[in-house]
């Protein structure tokens, strides 16, 4: 999804300038697998998803889950290798970031996320 960014309506805060949207099965099954890092700005967009795991990855990930309306209905911040997220019923799609994120953008349950076409510059 090049020239979109994540923002946080509620916030006014920009969660990611980079999304890779993950909506196939196989792209969700291996996500973020083989990658050394997650960078900063960079969010995967998983669609459908109502449960993650890090088995087999190198990193810890900060982890949104939302809903239709891309209210935020669960957070993971900081969520470790080798472990696997609660089921969440209501989740349309889980949103995988770089650690910190959560935390430095203030996001909360119920903000408001929104995908946000931008021009590219030549």
């Amino acid at each position: 999804m090049d020239g979109c960014m994540l923002v946080n309506e509620s916030k006014g805060t920009v969660l990611a300038d980079r999304i890779i949207r993950a909506g196939s099965f196989g792209r969700r099954l291996w996500g973020l697998l083989g990658r050394s890092h997650m960078p900063a700005g960079t969010a995967m967009l998983l669609v459908p998803c109502r449960q993650v795991h890090t088995f087999f990855m190198r990193f810890a990930i900060d982890v949104l889950f939302i809903d239709e309306q891309y209210r935020v209905l669960h957070m993971l911040p900081c969520m470790q290798p080798y472990r696997i997220s609660p089921y969440l019923r209501g989740a349309r799609a889980a949103v995988e970031l770089a650690t910190g994120t959560i935390a430095g953008t203030g996001t909360e349950v119920n903000d408001r996320l929104t995908i946000v076409h931008r021009e590219v510059g030549l």
